[in-house]
Parts: structure tokens; C-alpha cells; sequence
């Protein structure tokens, strides 16, 4: 992976849970980072990473192009890592159009677009859908661009992982909803390990990633049902887990998702109908030179919050 010394990258979304690592990576690797933010304050814990003026904070909202043309000009390559649950279609269909556009109006060279796993204009959830509708807006704007479509991600700052560990820390029966669903989650730093490979061109000189999609996984697939086995087993948790049927899960999501802290949207629901898996024969970490962490080997470093007497607690 060449270094990215003195360039200038603009990364959408650099505060958020993804986004932080591959702000951190960009810095290493000697690039000048523009963080381009609705609240660029929010993202000011980001500056004491780089050097001396390394990094730059703009105000942009994808869902307004003017304002995306404005922080993508000078730009060598582009990041879009903008991603909501609550505005999906504003910004991860036609927002994803917006970035790209202006990228291809700015003449960078590289555009890198972070994705999902399940993307699908005709998906049966909004996700899929407006994530499906970002990805074709970005081709249509800017044929070279490099998607990337990871599964779930873990790590310490997720609200995936830690969600589950907080129900089974305070709940002794938990309830399982799509329990036979498989699951393959793939680390946050390993993601930002991709993007900035894929920004490098890809793992071996001269291979290049431009116009590819690449599918990004961890090392083990899981049922859900398993993977919260997994969490209480992490934190020294015996619980009982329920699996719920469909037709059970399905009304609680339909009646009581649009409620504020609900369990469960409707629209998860409707996700978690569909395995979140790597396609057989997909490009993935391994083609970007990336070795995939699997949950276990970074466990100790954030559950042990959860565990009843802490960093002292005997989970083996």
C-alpha cells in the first residue's frame, strides 16, 4: 500500500463510528484529511490525531449539493461514508448521487463509497433499497468509483455488539428475534484498512480497484442466536435466550418499532429476513491485502465493561 503523503482527501461522514478510524489511517499514511461534517465541531476530537494543519473541518450536508461541491473542491479523492436510519433516502440514495457528482465535477481521482452488504434498489427494506439507489446514483455519476459493502460492523464504539451486551448485563431471559439468521460482522478497523487500500489502489501494485465492488466480511459467520451466545460467553453472562418466531417478532416490529428506544424498527425487521453474508466468489478483504479480525481477538479490549467485576472477571 503506497503512503498518501500531501494529498488532499475529503471524507464524509469522518466522525462517525467508521469514519474515525479511517480519518486515523489517512493520517498515518501522510494525506491531508478534510473532514466534511453537517456539525464540523462534532468532529473536532479528530484534530489532536494528525500533525500541524493536516487536518481540515467543513461544514457539508450530502443531502445539499451545493454545499458537497463546496468541500469536494481541491480534492484528490473522496470518501462518502454518510449513512442514516432515519433519513435513508435523502442520504444514502440521492446524498450518494450528490457526493459523486460533485467528485466527478472536482476531477479527483479516486472515489471511494462505503456501501452495505443486501444493497438492493428492489430490496423489501428502505435500508437495502436507498442503499441499493446510492450505489447506482454513484455509478451513473462516477463510473470509477470503488464501492465497498461490508456486513455488520464491531467494535468499541459500535451500537451493535455493546447493544446486545447491555440487554444481557441487565436482563436474565432474552429474547431472540430472527435467531437463525446468519450474520457475518467484520471489524471497524479492518473496514478502514479496506478503504484506504482500495484509495491505494488495492493490494498489489498496478491492480487497482476503480469501478470494482468489494463484498467485506469477517473470519466467522453466525446465526444471531449464536452470536448473542457469543456475547454472553465474552462477558461471564449465563443467560436464557427465547427465539421468537417470525410471526411474533414481525408484530412487535410492526406495532411498537416506530416508538422512540423500540427493540426493533419494522424496517430491521424487514433487514434481518435476509442473511448479512459475503456473496460466494465475491471480492473481499483478501483481495484489498487485508487479514480479517475475528471477534475473539478484540473482545478483552472493549467487553470487559460488561463483564461483573470487570478486567478481574473469569470468563474461561
Amino acid at each position: 500500500m503506497h503512503k498518501l503523503d500531501g494529498q488532499l482527501i475529503t471524507v464524509l461522514g469522518g466522525s462517525g463510528f467508521l469514519g474515525r478510524y479511517v480519518v486515523q489511517r489517512l493520517l498515518t499514511r501522510g494525506a491531508r484529511v478534510r473532514v466534511a461534517e453537517r456539525e464540523p465541531r462534532k468532529a473536532l476530537f479528530l484534530k489532536p490525531l494528525g500533525g500541524l494543519g493536516q487536518t481540515q473541518f467543513v461544514a457539508a450536508d450530502v443531502r445539499d449539493a451545493a454545499s458537497v461541491q463546496r468541500a469536494v473542491q481541491g480534492s484528490d479523492a473522496v470518501i462518502n461514508l454518510a449513512g442514516s436510519f432515519d433519513d435513508m433516502q435523502a442520504v444514502q440514495a440521492d446524498g450518494a448521487g450528490h457526493v459523486a457528482a460533485a467528485a466527478k465535477a472536482a476531477g479527483v481521482r479516486a472515489l471511494i463509497h462505503v456501501s452495505a452488504i443486501g444493497a438492493d434498489p428492489e430490496g423489501a427494506s428502505a435500508y437495502a433499497r436507498s442503499k441499493g439507489e446510492g450505489e447506482a446514483a454513484v455509478r451513473a455519476a462516477f463510473p470509477a468509483a470503488t464501492i465497498l459493502r461490508p456486513s455488520i460492523l464491531f467494535g468499541h464504539e459500535d451500537h451493535f455488539i455493546n447493544r446486545f451486551a447491555a440487554l444481557i448485563r441487565f436482563l436474565p431471559v432474552i429474547p431472540v428475534i430472527a435467531p437463525k439468521t446468519k450474520l457475518q460482522p467484520v471489524y471497524v478497523g479492518d473496514v478502514a484498512d479496506a478503504v484506504v487500500a482500495a484509495l491505494s489502489g488495492g493490494a498489489a501494485p498496478g491492480e487497482g480497484t476503480a469501478g470494482q465492488i468489494f463484498e467485506l466480511g469477517g473470519p466467522e459467520v453466525l446465526t444471531m442466536a449464536a452470536l448473542q451466545q457469543w456475547v454472553a460467553e465474552a462477558t461471564g453472562r449465563k443467560r436464557l435466550f427465547v427465539p421468537l418466531p417470525d410471526a411474533v417478532s414481525g408484530v412487535i416490529a410492526t406495532a411498537f418499532g416506530w416508538a422512540p428506544g423500540a427493540p426493533i424498527t419494522s424496517d430491521q425487521w424487514r433487514m434481518l429476513q435476509h442473511d448479512n453474508v459475503v456473496t460466494d466468489g465475491a471480492a473481499g478483504l483478501a483481495r484489498l491485502g487485508v487479514t480479517p479480525t475475528s471477534l475473539d481477538a478484540v473482545a478483552d479490549g472493549w467487553l470487559v465493561q460488561y463483564r461483573r467485576h470487570g478486567r478481574f472477571a473469569q470468563t474461561a
